[in-house]
């Protein structure tokens, strides 16, 4: 039988190691390591080498292909002295890694050398149990919740899909949310509009939107902008955020985002509902196929005609937009496939989804030539004469 001191011995002998001070020459120069930190949570939570990936020892055979999916890429393992890491590296070797190393010594030689470190960011005690179901995917984890609470999304439209959207972001933790609305709560939006209440029929809706969000999840600051979003004030206000989810349920507004949207860079999560159908888009920023690839111009009035004049199921919103709230904490967390390039029909009568491919309009006359300046138009000009 071979003893654990035996086995360490081989250990040593055996794996690659690199000492703190080669580690810091190589993160200095063209093409640093990765450098993947084993430690328990605790112990990272008290310093750790900036930059390092965060992934304890009894998760890293699970979450490492995701982590480093090239495998042929330089590795650094540290634990606290250089033990655990020397194990962690004979398993990435026999999961195709042979470019990991361990760092001799471990954190504590780092310490001890004078090289850099800090104190990383970390959940606080509450918000480790209200984002545990998060933490657990190795696609989220702790690091993938951090990044929702510094994101920051702005829902355009406190409505049918900005309720559902809005509120399944907080509660995710995305830590900042603007909500553009400029109309008070209707009796007629009740039947669909969650974020609202009866005893809130005449206030603002981003004042209901606030005292919701801030409900349900504390953590999440909501920026109200009571405007109507025009070409005069969207650069300024989609300028401020990550991921613009598209609630709007008027096509000037709609092409207004996406010309903003393009000239900023931003992604927008794009939906619409009509009676028993929602749609559903994302519309990445650049790159990809933007509104006008899909409308190239605005339907006519009568084949387009509102919900307060066509009427919606109620809970169809509901759909749409948790499938909304989904696309953009996918795109915030850079994981998984987005809707770009293709756009999925829901019919709620038939209980079943279509998807259609969605192509860049080579002749598009705001994203077919990304050089060309993206101009703001009198939108409602341009829709009446749709």
């Amino acid at each position: 039988m071979v003893s654990f001191d035996t086995l360490l011995q081989d250990l040593r002998r055996t794996v690659a190691e690199i000492e703190p001070a080669a580690l810091a020459a190589a993160l200095a120069g063209g093409e640093p390591p990765t450098v993947l930190d084993v430690r328990e949570a605790d112990e990272h939570a008290q310093g750790a080498i900036a930059g390092a990936i965060h992934v304890p020892r009894g998760s890293l055979e699970l979450r490492i292909e995701r982590l480093v999916p090239d495998r042929a890429r330089p590795l650094a393992v540290y634990c606290a002295g250089g033990t655990r890491s020397l194990l962690a590296v004979r398993s990435l070797a026999e999961l195709g890694y042979p470019a990991a190393r361990s760092l001799a010594g471990g954190f504590t030689a780092w310490k001890r050398a004078g090289l850099p470190w800090a104190i990383p960011r970390a959940l606080r005690p509450e918000q480790v149990a209200r984002y545990a179901r998060h933490t657990l995917l190795p696609e989220v984890g702790v690091d993938g919740q951090l990044a929702l609470l510094a994101a920051r999304v702005l829902c355009i439209g406190a409505g049918g899909l900005g309720s559902p959207a809005s509120m399944y972001l907080a509660a995710a933790g995305v830590g900042t949310l603007g909500v553009i609305d400029d109309d008070v709560v209707d009796a007629s939006n009740l039947q669909r509009q969650i974020l609202h209440a009866t005893d809130r029929i005449g206030v603002a809706k981003v004042d209901s939107a606030e005292q919701t969000l801030r409900g349900l999840n504390p953590d999440v600051r909501v920026d109200k902008h009571r405007v109507r979003l025009t070409a005069a004030n969207a650069l300024a206000v989609l300028g401020g955020y990550d991921v613009i989810v598209d609630g709007t349920d008027n096509f000037s507004t709609r092409y207004l985002v996406n010309d903003v949207a393009l000239r900023l860079g931003k992604p927008v999560v794009h939906a619409s509902i009509f009676r028993f159908e929602g749609q559903l888009t994302v519309f990445p920023g650049a790159g990809g196929p933007c509104y006008r690839c899909l409308f190239p111009r605005p339907p006519a009035p009568e084949d387009a005609p509102s919900c307060a004049e066509a009427g919606v199921l109620g809970v169809l919103p509901g759909v749409v937009g948790v499938l909304q709230a989904t696309e953009a904490v996918k795109i915030l967390l850079g994981i998984g496939q987005t809707l770009s390039g293709r756009l999925m029909i829901y019919d709620a009568l038939a209980s079943r989804f279509r998807e259609l491919k969605l192509r860049r309009d080579p002749e598009c006359v705001v994203c077919a030539d990304p050089q060309k300046p993206i101009q703001l138009i009198d939108y409602e000009a341009f829709c009446s004469v749709g």
